[in-house]
């Protein structure tokens, strides 16, 4: 079993910066590449996303300068600095008191989680039959108190990092999200649970 990487808690600060970083298309590019590769040199990013190592370089120093990523010293020697994510276990608490400014920010990086998030549902739905067991949908109604739900957010989080096995044969990097909310003020009765 994986370790999991320290949870790093995001202010209401820490949001409105985060929403300034990612309003650039550059840096969610990046961020998406890094997060795919692991590793990575401005050379290497802007080969990729077809831009110019300056443009790269500059980006990557501004996604450092959030700690949405790190310097990798050890690799790094001279102009050459190589990169990598620091997005894998980022969380906002619920209730955390913000100004509107930053509220307003959260909501934009919630917007653009979701366009991303709405692509790989209807990715995951085109390429259900033909998959081959990758692609697995679920979909469920509970009844749940408010402690059950903090408790089963808590054994998620615990769950994943207990079946991820980077750099096993066959493993494949998946997108897994979870979200749990209360289905109040719904006219429709609760979705049957598919697979």
């Amino acid at each position: 079993m994986a370790e999991p990487p320290e949870q790093r808690v995001l202010t209401g600060p820490d949001l409105k910066a985060l929403q300034k970083a990612l309003a650039n298309p550059v840096r969610r590019d990046i961020l998406r590449y890094l997060g795919k590769h692991g590793e990575a040199n401005s050379t290497s990013v802007a080969k990729a996303l077809g831009e110019s190592t300056g443009t790269t370089s500059y980006h990557l120093r501004k996604l450092a300068e959030q700690k949405l990523i790190a310097e990798i010293e050890e690799r790094s020697s001279g102009r050459e600095r190589w990169w990598r994510s620091m997005m894998t276990n980022v969380y906002t608490p619920p209730g955390l008191e913000m100004t509107d400014d930053e509220r307003t920010a959260a909501t934009q990086i919630g917007a653009l989680k979701m366009s991303h998030d709405l692509d790989l549902v209807v990715r995951a739905y085109a390429g259900y039959d033909s998959s081959e067991g990758w692609n697995q949908i679920y979909r469920a109604g509970l009844t749940l108190t408010k402690d059950q739900v903090e408790a089963f957010a808590t054994d998620f989080r615990a769950l994943l990092w207990k079946y991820t096995t980077e750099g096993a044969p066959g493993a494949r990097d998946m997108a897994v999200r979870l979200v749990v909310l209360p289905e109040d003020n719904l006219t429709n009765p609760r979705p049957a649970t598919s697979g």
